[in-house]
């Protein structure tokens, strides 16, 4: 487990598959997710690019700032001729304390079923 230095947020790896799906079709499947508390946020299961189909996602242009994990990079998804707009996002570069995410990705569970096996 790793803790934010302001205590904010926590790392818990964990060994339950996460799947998302769009529409019924797959997005991700993992068993290596890492599950990110953050004080006043929802959970949300950072998941290996390994483990996303990235061939459908698209950089988009929207960028955010967190002050404990840095700078988000979103992601799009065009799926049946609709584009779902920041379907997903990924901090690259993450600030140390948050660095087991680095290469993951979070999903919208607003616009993805999420699932934990």
């Amino acid at each position: 487990m790793t803790h934010d230095p302001a205590g904010r947020i926590s790392l818990h790896p964990h060994d339950r598959t996460v799947r998302v799906r769009l529409g019924g079709q797959a997005i991700a499947d993992s068993r290596y997710a890492i599950k990110l508390r953050e004080t006043d946020y929802p959970h949300r299961q950072y998941i290996p690019r390994e483990d996303v189909d990235m061939p459908r996602l698209v950089r988009s242009a929207t960028l955010t700032h967190c002050p404990f994990k840095g700078d988000a990079t979103y992601f799009s998804l065009e799926q049946d001729g609709e584009v779902v707009s920041d379907i997903a996002w990924s901090y690259e570069q993450p600030f140390e304390a948050m660095a087991a995410i680095k290469d993951h990705l979070a999903f919208d569970t607003r616009l993805v079923e999420e699932r934990l096996d």
